[in-house]
């Protein structure tokens, strides 16, 4: 959203109502159709993290020229799937997505060792396909996924890669799309470049805590149901951001 020109107000407003309806339509969505709802989130999150990844490298590719190109076909998959699917999947997800809503215990119908099986392996052969391509950053970057999504317990696993990995490498790739970010980067200030692109999203930050302050100094309990609404619309608010980023990834890989 930062991205758009600020000198189209009528654009923007039109941006943001079509934004807060579509986020409000998964948000029905999702309530209506539980398990359904939660599925396809889970995949339209899988393959906006892969190619998220796939174009941070991508950009990355750009200015270092490596010797060896980046195999999506495996990079892609492996880097989305690994992060969602294994941690909702492996020995602790029950009690996990119990806290969550004990409609979606079984999502996977029953197929939990064999898709832990599928994406492990999987996994385990991108790591195996980087290292023959001399693509070692990005053999640790699996590696390192992989023994997150199997060694954290899930809330915690997830919690990490969104809220850290996956967020950082957002931050990173909006520094060379805000003119204020290029300029910075133009007279050799990285550190400036990339506080400015953090600065816009710190109001939502404190935001959020200061919401969570509030509700816990008045005695709110953080319930099971406010926790699943809470998520209800992280997840819905996601439908529209991957729809958004969908457009840089596309620059970003062509």
């Amino acid at each position: 959203m930062v991205t758009l020109p600020k000198a189209a107000p009528l654009k923007m407003a039109v941006f943001i109502l079509i934004y807060v309806v579509v986020a409000v339509v998964a948000v029905i969505g999702i309530l209506q159709f539980n398990t359904i709802g939660f599925i396809i989130v889970l995949f339209m999150s899988a393959i906006h993290f892969g190619i998220g990844d796939a174009a941070f490298i991508s950009e990355l590719d750009r200015r270092t020229q490596p010797r060896t190109k980046l195999n999506r076909w495996f990079y892609i998959p492996a880097a989305g799937f690994t992060p969602v699917f294994i941690p909702l999947v492996n020995s602790a997800s029950t009690e996990a997505l119990a806290s969550v809503n004990p409609a979606l215990i079984n999502w996977h119908q029953g197929f939990d060792s064999q898709i832990l099986a599928a994406v492990t392996g999987f996994s385990v052969l991108a790591i195996l396909v980087m290292i023959m391509g001399k693509r070692n950053r990005e053999a640790l970057d699996l590696t390192l996924l992989l023994l997150l999504a199997h060694i954290a317990p899930p809330l915690i696993a997830f919690a990490v890669y969104f809220g850290c990995w996956h967020a950082m490498r957002h931050t990173a790739r909006l520094t060379l799309s805000l003119p204020r970010c290029i300029e910075d980067l133009t007279q050799g200030m990285p550190r400036k470049a990339f506080s400015h692109a953090v600065i816009p999203g710190l109001p939502a930050l404190v935001g959020t805590f200061v919401v969570a302050g509030v509700m816990a100094l008045s005695g709110q309990n953080f319930s099971d149901e406010f926790f699943w609404m809470a998520l209800v619309v992280v997840w819905a608010l996601t439908v529209p951001h991957m729809a958004v980023t969908a457009k840089l990834d596309r620059a970003a890989l062509t």
